[in-house]
């Protein structure tokens, strides 16, 4: 019992100290406070409604009517039945946010290196490498939650891919289900994916060290056994899976029906996203430098400066107060790389680097390989068009890698594998069997490869670099020359003051470990003394982009958006009707789903119809098509910067009988038909429902009346009355999947018209009318997680038994 304790009590403290890091790295959490997140805010407009109905009536909807007119809440944080897997991650992340990510970063790279049967103090130096790469903190900074989250249990999936190979294959069953369950509930299928590439390395270099050890049934038996781990990881995750799989086809990420562009040329027929849009965000090639020098492209686009640099100078000689000066400089445009936004530099800490490049020389075999394999694949794919025929290929040839945008964050593969190789790299230079000689040349070797690099850059940088930023001209057309001078000024001496601090923690580094060789240091001393190194590192550098400053009031982020007067106004009207915020951009704000059915949204998975409809028409500045959607009301900002709600009067209702009919034969015409269309009167509908409506054209009849009598967001009820069969329109988004339409309480098939709404052919007569959002993929998918976690419940008792017995 007592070498148990022994044994366990070191993992324990290192685990409390975990939680300690965390909560003190975000310490404004223990006053309540909650971090400022972009992203959050307009995800907490998008998902209100919807969190709204859930408090009020302890029930779940699938439906939103506040953003585009209508969608899924499949990516807006909707909750399935049996989903246990998820469960298990919230309790695995019980620290305030973002203290609970960062915890999360920690614990499972910890248990990696465990796996990898690395001493627990090598191991916690890893973990907090991992976990305060920069990169990781700036994504918590700006609110992409579910990448930190899915990047969190990627250490945790390869442990048990891992313990697999190595042949524990109860255990690495066991681990592999639980944390690829874990990686799938983050619902961050392009981190996955990069996962998935990773593991595709890894694999590789196992399979060639089996072939020459001559284990390949082994190898392959692995293989089977991570294979069956993975479906019942997907089973435990059937509902998110199969749901988003639906809706992606109808989102703006599936095929487009359309083959022409709103602006009338050809469109290229695909269902994966364009080229341009893939690769809008490709990381420089020279911009890989940043990864060991954090100002090598001068941070951000809103970095601070100081009033010690030249910017402020600059703008005290232009009369501009001392105050408003230094308030001006704590944001500059100070980036000058290839991307169009950027919130901070990839920056991995010059101290991991160093001991990354000691782990090149020291570690041999596959897991260098695979490591190695793992940084090289994702810089090249992370240059995207910077290294266009690599990317392309890739785009062209290998699957689902044309579903994803943003090339440049699958360097959190390099965020892994390097702190991962300076572990393996400090493990191997512990070792008494490595001699002697190999320890001291690789000390020399990666000393003299990055200060050379310093070296170089301090010496020619004038000669190297211009620190001309893309968007200069604007601000010499706009601010003057002498404004872009003082900033490239600025942006040369952050270079050159970085470089030299990125020499200073590699001389550190190697002076540490050179010391311990010459006896002057021992190994604990050693090891504590790189865990301060790297953490004094990246924390400084980590906290010019996330620190206390990022914090504010609960309320704040809980209530992120006020009402204005136009909100106010328009909330008076207890109706079903839609806004349409031009105050802003209605497609990139949550502001009006927050209060209001809002046209808009913010949202990069919107259904592909509304985005077409905005391509077409809206964006252009035609209005016209907002009658159809029932837009009564649009908030647009006065000459005197404040906002108003104005009427529009030509709102066509919640639902109208059209007098004809207008059948299309192909998508290119429905959309090019809603030009100048009377929709209150004419339907356009495709011909893929032309079975669903006998007649073409319909008597006018005054006295026909179909109203909305109540509606919640999953189900509206209205009141239908004709002397003769009509083709109702309704101003909802049509959705194939999950919106069932019934007459008179009987299952009636409805269709679309006007390329995105939903219609239907009632008979005459009274009718009750309904629709409801009844979503069978939930249904199915909520079966399939209880049977799997029952059938994984089943399989860990059994196993845990049998290596009980076994032991006995």
């Amino acid at each position: 019992m007592k070498s148990i304790l022994k044994k366990v009590i070191p993992h324990i403290l290192v685990l409390i100290l975990f939680v300690i890091v965390s909560v003190s790295y975000f310490s404004p959490v223990l006053q309540g406070k909650k971090i400022f997140q972009s992203d959050i805010v307009q995800y907490t407009g998008m998902a209100k409604q919807q969190n709204d109905f859930r408090a009020n009536t302890g029930a779940e909807t699938y439906w939103t009517n506040s953003a585009f007119g209508g969608m899924p809440t499949y990516q807006l944080g909707a909750k399935y039945p049996h989903n246990y897997i998820k469960k298990l991650d919230l309790t695995l992340r019980f620290l305030p946010r973002p203290a609970d990510y960062l915890f999360l970063y920690f614990i499972g790279i910890y248990i990696l290196f465990l796996v990898f049967k690395i001493d627990y103090k090598l191991a916690l130096l890893g973990a907090l490498a991992f976990g305060f790469s920069t990169y990781l903190i700036i994504i918590l900074g700006v609110g992409h939650n579910a990448k930190a989250h899915a990047i969190a249990y990627m250490p945790l999936v390869l442990s048990g891919i891992i313990l697999t190979f190595r042949k524990r294959y109860l255990y690495g069953f066991l681990l592999t289900t639980v944390a690829m369950a874990l990686e799938l509930v983050t619902n961050h299928f392009q981190m996955t994916y990069y996962l998935l590439l990773l593991v595709v390395v890894l694999g590789i270099a196992y399979l060639v060290d089996a072939f020459r050890k001559n284990e390949l049934p082994q190898y392959f038996k692995s293989l089977s056994v991570m294979a069956i781990a993975v479906i019942l990881a997907l089973g435990l995750n059937a509902t998110n899976f199969l749901a988003t799989q639906e809706y992606a086809k109808e989102s703006t990420r599936g095929k487009s029906e359309l083959t022409i562009n709103s602006d009338g040329t050809e469109k290229e027929s695909s269902n994966a996203l364009s080229n341009e849009y893939i690769t809008e965000y490709s990381y420089g090639i020279v911009e890989t430098f940043d990864l060991f020098i954090p100002g090598f492209m001068g941070g951000s686009n809103g970095e601070s400066v100081g009033d010690d640099s030249d910017t402020y100078d600059f703008f005290r000689k232009n009369q501009v107060p001392p105050l408003q000066a230094k308030e001006m400089v704590k944001s500059l445009p100070m980036y000058w790389g290839d991307q169009p936004i950027v919130a901070g530099p990839a920056y991995i800490g010059a101290v991991v680097f160093f001991l990354a490049i000691l782990g090149m020389f020291l570690v041999k075999g596959r897991i260098k390989w695979w490591l190695l394999g793992g940084i090289i694949l994702s810089l090249l794919l992370s240059w995207g068009k910077n290294f266009g025929f690599f990317t392309n290929f890739f785009i062209d040839y290998v699957p689902l890698y044309n579903k994803f945008r943003a090339v440049s964050s699958i360097q959190v593969i390099i965020e892994i594998c390097m702190p991962i190789l300076a572990v393996m790299g400090l493990h191997y230079f512990f070792k008494d069997s490595v001699e002697k000689e190999k320890k001291v040349n690789a000390i020399k070797y990666s000393a003299i490869i990055l200060g050379g690099i310093s070296l170089i850059f301090l010496a020619f940088k004038n000669s190297l670099f211009d620190f001309a930023g893309g968007n200069d001209g604007y601000y010499i057309q706009s601010v003057g020359q002498d404004f872009v001078d003082a900033l490239k000024t600025d942006r040369k001496s952050m270079f050159t003051s970085d470089t030299f601090r990125s020499l200073f923690f590699v001389i550190l580094s190697a002076g540490t470990l050179w010391f311990l060789l010459k006896g002057k240091l021992k190994k604990v001393t050693a090891i504590v003394i790189l865990i301060v190194l790297l953490v004094i590192d990246l924390t400084l550098v980590d906290r010019r982009y996330v620190n206390n400053d990022s914090f504010v009031a609960a309320r704040q982020m809980d209530k992120p958006f006020q009402e204005n007067a136009a909100d106010l106004q328009i909330l008076e009207d207890k109706e079903h009707y839609r806004v349409y915020d031009l105050s802003g951009n209605p497609f990139s704000s949550g502001r009006a789903s927050y209060f209001h059915n809002a046209l808009g949204g913010y949202s990069a998975v919107k259904l592909k119809r509304i985005q077409d409809i905005d391509d077409f028409y809206l964006s252009k500045g035609d209005i016209g098509i907002l009658n159809m959607m029932n837009v009564r009301y649009l908030i647009q900002t006065g000459d005197s910067g404040g906002v108003s709600a104005q009427i529009n009067p030509y709102a066509n209702g919640n639902a109208w009988f059209v007098q004809n009919v207008k059948i299309v034969e192909d998508a290119n015409e429905e959309i090019l038909s809603l030009d100048s269309l009377n929709t209150k009167q004419t339907a356009i509908v495709h011909k893929d429902f032309e079975r669903l409506i006998p007649n073409k054209i319909f008597a006018q009849d005054s006295t026909a009346t179909i109203n909305l009598a109540s509606f919640t967001s999953n189900q509206l009820v209205y009141d239908s009355e004709s002397k003769e069969d009509r083709l109702a329109v309704f101003s909802e988004v049509y959705y194939p999947n999950g919106w069932n339409a019934y007459i008179d309480g009987k299952l009636t098939e409805s269709l679309r018209a006007d390329y995105l709404l939903r219609a239907l052919y009632i008979p005459k007569g009274t009718h009750k009318i309904e629709f409801k959002f009844e979503p069978n993929i939930v249904i199915t998918g909520g079966r399939i997680a209880l049977g799997s976690s029952i059938l994984f419940g089943l399989m860990l008792l059994g196993g845990l038994y049998f290596e009980y017995k076994k032991k006995a």
